[in-house]
């Protein structure tokens, strides 16, 4: 059986919040109690279970023109660390996002390899900030988005689309 939500506008969730935030700072709310990992966790032979799951819910995919553009001419991504997915990497370059209301998200790490797109992954919460309506979309389909402007050390972009919510996916190799 499946529960389907009731769709609530932005200003219904923004106005749920703020509610529940009131009520945990007068106390008559407590916190949800922490989870402990309990047996039921492990496989048989007693090891944790090896899937591993990450959330990524704020970076940016670049184009090479857009990596020279932020961080100067003949720059390309410098890998910090490799991701799960295959090829994939974290670069050690990060880039300021600038939202219509002028507010700004700094420290946002550009996703490697470099893409035949620029894209900006955003969540729900980072969207309110700005003053973006986020669509929610699989990566690569930046049909309708909206767009930002991106602040480099060495110069910015103003993106016209590509602006999303990432849908909720996984990535698998063949052997998952």
């Amino acid at each position: 059986m499946t529960a389907q939500a009731e769709k609530l506008s932005r200003s219904e969730v923004e106005a749920l919040v703020r509610e529940v935030l009131r009520q945990r700072l007068r106390g008559q709310i407590n916190p949800p109690p922490v989870r402990e990992r309990s047996n039921t966790d492990r496989q048989a032979g007693g090891a944790p279970n090896p899937l591993v799951v990450n959330v990524s819910a704020r970076h940016m995919h670049a184009t090479p023109a857009d990596v020279e553009a932020l961080f100067g001419p003949g720059a390309t991504l410098t890998k910090l660390k490799d991701l799960y997915q295959q090829g994939e990497f974290a670069s050690e370059q990060l880039v300021t996002l600038v939202g219509p209301r002028q507010r700004i998200i700094p420290n946002v790490r550009i996703l490697g390899p470099a893409r035949n797109y620029s894209q900006v992954e955003l969540s729900y919460t980072d969207g309110v900030y700005l003053g973006i309506d986020l669509p929610l979309r699989i990566s690569g389909d930046h049909k309708d988005t909206p767009g930002i402007t991106v602040l480099g050390p060495k110069g910015a972009i103003t993106l016209s689309k590509g602006v999303i919510r990432a849908e909720r996916h996984a990535h698998m190799s063949e052997a998952d």
